[in-house]
């Protein structure tokens, strides 16, 4: 985390760490109202209102007219405030921060066979959900049920075709800018493709080295389409 600028993104000052607190309030309890956000962290209306106008004018948080069901009362509905795109990409940022700080005190205190442990532990959705979507469409090509186990992780994956085979494509990795210190993250995620599919893969571009996308050529091989074995299967 930033416990200097925090959010303000400028010049440290006293009323930043309680700026941070409204608009976290705003991302653990979703678009709030002035009122909701003072009697959630204890702050008058009036507090929360300059908070509010700072973060809107750096464009943290934007305002919106709020949503009513059923019948209205007289008077305009309270607008509701809400994180924006860039405000939300701060807090990303901030988690990034703290997961290199936990990776980096784990590598000088368990080496690197400790960071690869993490890492092949962070990526065991692979081989868990790998075999539930070839039996729920069997028809799916082995890219195209990674690019589903994928997507529903957050890496927006799909499939392009190539002649040798296809082409695993990753439009989005929640990991990036953590993978850029720490490749295990990258290569644990590599091996994991391979063992599902009992097949060498090659990891062509990855996002945490500047390419675009994160790209894995896969096989065209029959044999690949064969699920991993279930826990009650091997046993």
């Amino acid at each position: 985390m930033r416990p200097t600028a925090g959010l303000t993104g400028g010049t440290p000052d006293g009323d930043a760490p309680t700026r941070d607190r409204v608009a976290r309030s705003i991302l653990e309890n979703g678009p709030s109202t002035a009122a909701d956000l003072a009697a959630r962290l204890d702050l008058t209306a009036a507090a929360v209102r300059r908070h509010l106008d700072h973060l809107t004018e750096d464009g943290t948080v934007e305002a919106r007219d709020q949503k009513v069901y059923g019948s209205r009362g007289r008077g305009r509905p309270a607008k509701v405030f809400a994180l924006t795109d860039s405000g939300r990409d701060v807090f990303v940022q901030q988690y990034d921060d703290l997961a290199v700080q936990a990776l980096r005190f784990l590598a000088e205190t368990g080496g690197d066979d400790a960071v690869m442990e993490f890492a092949r532990r962070r990526v065991a959705f692979v081989e868990r959900d790998y075999a539930a979507v070839v039996a729920e469409d069997p028809a799916l090509s082995p890219a195209e049920a990674l690019a589903r186990v994928f997507t529903a992780e957050g890496y927006a994956a799909s499939v392009r075709d190539l002649p040798i085979g296809d082409q695993l494509c990753q439009q989005h990795c929640p990991v990036s800018h953590v993978a850029h210190e720490f490749p295990q993250l990258c290569e644990a995620e590599t091996e994991a493709i391979g063992r599902v599919l009992g097949t060498h893969v090659q990891r062509l571009a990855t996002i945490a080295h500047g390419d675009g996308v994160c790209t894995t050529c896969i096989p065209g091989f029959e044999s690949a389409r064969t699920p991993v074995p279930t826990n009650e299967e091997q046993s």
